[in-house]
C-alpha cells in the first residue's frame, strides 16, 4: 500500500495526528525535498527522490517512471508512505507520482491522508476569509469544480453536465461515522445536506 501524507504548508505544529501515526506506522518514508524531510525526521527515517524542476517531457517522464518504480517495489509488500508539503490531492507531486503508478504498477493501493493545503494556509496567513465562491488556477485549462454545501446534488449534476463536465463524485459527512461517498452517476440522491459536495470533471481532451 502507499499512503500519501499531507505535511500541512511547513509548520510541524500542523501535521496532523493522522499523519504523524501513518509516518510512525510505514515500512518506509519517501519525501520530494529537504523542508518535507525535515517534517518527517522526528517521528521517522526518510529518504529524498529527485524530482527536478523542468520542463523538459522526456527528462519528467524518465523520473516519474523511476521513482514510481522505486516506491512500487517496497508498497507492493508494504506499506510505504510518501510524505509532502501541503496536501497530496491539491497541485502536488504526489498526483502525478499515483498517475504513473496506477498506469504501471495497478496492483498498487493507493490512498492519501489530508493536510493543509496552501489553499487554506493563505486565507489563514494573509487573514482572508473566503465565504463565496472562488477560482483557484494554475494557469492550465479549468476542467473540474467542487460544488459545496450540495442540498440538490442531483440538480447540480445536471446543470454541470450541460456546461461539459462529465465525470461526478458526490461525498457526503466526511471522515464523520455518516460518510457516504458515491461514484457512479446514476445513484447520486436528489437531496443532500450542508456537509454535501460534488466533485465534478470533465474528460481530458483528445489529442
Amino acid at each position: 500500500m502507499l499512503i500519501g501524507i499531507g505535511l500541512g504548508p511547513g509548520d510541524p505544529q500542523l501535521l496532523t495526528l493522522k499523519a504523524v501515526e501513518a509516518l510512525k506506522s510505514s515500512d518506509i518514508v519517501y519525501v520530494p525535498g529537504r523542508l518535507a524531510a525535515d517534517l518527517v525526521t522526528p517521528y521517522t527515517d526518510c529518504e529524498i527522490l529527485d524530482f527536478p524542476m523542468t520542463k523538459d517531457s522526456d527528462v519528467l517522464n524518465d523520473v516519474w517512471k523511476k521513482n514510481a518504480d522505486i516506491v512500487a517495489e517496497h508498497a507492493r509488500d508494504g506499506t510505504v508512505g510518501f510524505g509532502l508539503i501541503g496536501d497530496p490531492n491539491f497541485f502536488s507531486t504526489f498526483t502525478h507520482l499515483s498517475r504513473v503508478i496506477y498506469e504501471h504498477h495497478p496492483d498498487i493501493d493507493i490512498t492519501t491522508i489530508p493536510g493543509i493545503s496552501s489553499i487554506t494556509s493563505f486565507a489563514a496567513r494573509a487573514n482572508v476569509s473566503i465565504d463565496t465562491s472562488f477560482e483557484v488556477s494554475d494557469g492550465t485549462d479549468i476542467r473540474s469544480k467542487i460544488v459545496l454545501k450540495a442540498r440538490r446534488p442531483l440538480e447540480i449534476v445536471e446543470s454541470l453536465a450541460t456546461d461539459g463536465y462529465d465525470e461526478f463524485i458526490f461525498a457526503e459527512k466526511l471522515f464523520s461515522g455518516e460518510e457516504r461517498i458515491i461514484k457512479t452517476r446514476e445513484d447520486i440522491p436528489a437531496k443532500g445536506n450542508y456537509f454535501s459536495i460534488i466533485y465534478a470533471k470533465k474528460q481530458d481532451k483528445k489529442e
